[in-house]
């Protein structure tokens, strides 16, 4: 492998992608955790060497006052909201994990989001949690891949991403990763979801890509699927 293509979910039906793409990064593990039985069914239906990526449950990096939640299924009291997100160290935020853990078990997964939100701010406490987390877990053969999105600044990314060994997860239109083994992009749309890629975008897309190093590029915006499959002729 030097680059895959795909999409940030199934935009077009499982069959359809599956000839289409190489890999997918799974969205409903971050919302809402399917049935493990439906992880299998999905699993058992995907061709030889194809790739799940999935991104790590919502629980873990989100609290609760984020809007994401509204498609969380579970329901929780006022009262142990302090518990989610922002890694903490507590028992909800360690299941979660947990759960996580099974479904890329399940699907063979080798890299695991974690993205977080604007909100997560590099605070000592934010710092501090994150370190005690990914010190925590065990990594076993997972790749850990950490899309931040508050002001963090170059140095103190590179420096958490070299401490627990997380690969920089970016979109390369907005910044640069600054450390890890292989390139992790999610396009997002220049300036948002509506936008569609221009075939000059794409040339400087690839303009990014080193071709000595593992890159998934993998796209997230309303014309994810054109936009890949241009990209894919590109490449």
């Amino acid at each position: 492998m030097k680059t895959k293509i795909g999409l940030c979910g199934f935009a077009v039906s499982r069959e359809k992608y599956f000839r289409t793409f190489p890999v997918v990064e799974l969205q409903q593990t971050f919302y809402q955790p399917p049935a493990l039985q439906t992880i299998r069914k999905w699993h058992a239906q995907s061709p030889e060497g194809f790739e799940y990526t999935i991104k790590a449950w919502q629980l873990i990096t989100h609290e609760p006052k984020s809007p994401t939640y509204r498609r969380l299924k579970m329901s929780i009291p006022d009262s142990q909201e302090k518990n989610y997100g922002s890694f903490k160290p507590t028992d909800e935020v360690f299941q979660a994990w947990e759960t996580t853990k099974e479904i890329a078990a399940v699907l063979g997964s080798r890299i695991i989001l974690f993205q977080c939100p604007a909100s997560f701010q590099p605070l000592e406490e934010n710092t501090i949690n994150m370190k005690n987390f990914f010190r925590t877990i065990q990594r076993e053969s997972f790749v850990f891949a950490w899309e931040p999105r508050g002001r963090w600044s170059e140095e103190q990314i590179e420096s958490i991403c070299k401490e627990l060994d997380l690969i920089h997860t970016v979109d390369p239109f907005k910044s640069r990763p600054v450390y890890g083994k292989l390139r992790y992009y999610r396009l997002h749309g220049i300036g948002g979801y509506r936008y569609r890629y221009s075939e000059e975008d794409l040339k400087t897309l690839k303009s990014f890509i080193d071709e000595k190093i593992d890159t998934y590029v993998l796209f997230n915006n309303v014309y994810m699927y054109e936009n890949a499959l241009e990209f894919k002729k590109l490449s």
